[in-house]
């Protein structure tokens, strides 16, 4: 097995491994429950980390990689109550109305 990400965070793995999990690759979390031994091993070891297999760690990155990129299109305005929005989100946050000829 490959790690391909690692953070100081287990919310931030937590959520790399949901973007792998989401795109079909099998991953695991390992030292998720090693934070109280900072001191007594070198803080970088104890950081929870993503591991995948070998024949996945091309994809893996691609997919992390590829989440961070930031996301394209133009801003949008709701016809229900005319917030303007960014191009990631599909529905209005204010008044929850789909957005037309958007995909979901």
């Amino acid at each position: 097995m490959k790690r391909v990400y690692r953070a100081a965070t287990l919310l931030e793995v937590a959520h790399a491994r949901n973007l792998l999990v989401a795109a079909g690759i099998d991953c695991e979390i390992r030292n998720q429950f090693l934070a109280g031994a900072v001191g007594e091993l070198p803080a970088l070891e104890t950081w929870p980390q993503v591991y995948v297999e070998d024949d996945d760690e091309v994809r893996a990155l691609r997919t992390l990689v590829q989440s961070r990129q930031p996301p394209s299109g133009s801003a949008w305005v709701c016809a229900g109550c005319g917030e303007e929005l960014e191009p990631q989100f599909t529905h209005c946050w204010r008044c929850g109305r789909e957005a037309e000829g958007r995909p979901a």
